[in-house]
């Protein structure tokens, strides 16, 4: 039964060999260097080679103050980006679904996913050109009208909520796309009967929208969670200087400065295969959690 349906579905599993080979070659041949953590490698010595010292790196890496401070600033980050920026998209796709002229929702839609495509090195450097105190357009804004300016790039009191705003403001757009698929496939019918019966505008996201994309919504939160130590380094980098260092050193920062400017290839690698692992620990607690709710979950 199982070759005929192979020979029968032949061309569909030859489709099936180059994303195998992509997983294969990419993702999982590349996991042997995780091993890495566990080795004082020596670029002369080899790989191979290099001597064992087991979980050392491990047990120097929580016992470096720089533990508490990386923890505390990344955890801080994924807080805001799950309170502010998860619901973004979904406000977004809400919004753009009442819309009922083709016309302008797809002009908005257009305007919307345009940051999306804009590079986050000029994103950085818009920011500076608005912010930055010499010349800054906002900042001479308040100097006119306040007689003061604030220092928006070094206080690191702004530095969080600057990044949250360049994530909602690049990539809300983007995420629409997920949501208005899912919207897409409800029945209109469903509106015109919650007219009928007096249901209003707000009636009708809160009984119709909102369920229609819920299970959208628990499976993107189970992949966020996965990600939740990974705030992404080109951006944190970006906008990381020496005043705002204490508040903007992330794991992915941490691992940049060792692993590439200070060559402790060893130690960096633990520091990755830690967040790695407490990723693969959120993203099988909360599928759990979901499934205890009713929704299906990943898997």
């Amino acid at each position: 039964m199982k070759l005929r349906r192979l020979r029968r579905d032949k061309w569909l599993y030859i489709l099936l060999i180059p994303g195998l080979l992509y997983f294969l070659i990419f993702k999982y041949v590349p996991m042997w260097g995780v091993l890495l953590a566990f080795k004082d490698y020596q670029p002369f010595v080899g790989f191979w080679n290099s001597p064992w010292v087991g979980f050392e790196h491990f047990r120097v890496f929580f016992q470096n103050p720089d533990f508490y401070m990386l923890l505390r600033n990344t955890l801080i980050l994924s807080l805001y980006n799950l309170v502010f920026f998860f619901p973004a998209p979904i406000i977004l796709a809400i919004l753009l679904n009442e819309i009922r002229r083709s016309f302008y929702k797809r002009a908005i839609q257009t305007m919307l996913y345009v940051p999306h495509f804009i590079s986050m090195v000029i994103v950085a450097s818009l920011t500076y050109v608005l912010l930055t105190t010499e010349g800054g357009v906002i900042n001479e804004l308040l100097y006119a009208f306040t007689g003061r300016k604030i220092e928006f790039l070094s206080d690191p009191d702004w530095f969080r909520p600057l990044i949250i705003i360049q994530t909602i403001w690049k990539e809300s757009g983007w995420g629409t796309i997920i949501f208005l698929a899912a919207l897409a496939g409800v029945d209109m019918e469903q509106y015109e009967a919650a007219i009928v019966d007096g249901a209003n505008r707000w009636r009708q996201i809160w009984h119709i929208t909102l369920p229609a994309i819920r299970s959208t919504i628990v499976i993107l939160l189970i992949l966020r969670m996965g990600s939740i130590l990974d705030n992404g380094f080109e951006q944190i980098f970006l906008m990381m200087n020496a005043l705002n260092r204490e508040v903007a050193e992330v794991f992915d920062t941490y691992v940049y400065t060792l692993g590439i400017t200070q060559g402790a290839f060893s130690y960096s690698t633990a520091v990755g295969l830690f967040k790695s692992v407490i990723g693969v620990i959120l993203v099988v607690g909360t599928n759990w959690l979901a499934k205890k709710f009713g929704e299906s979950g990943l898997y």
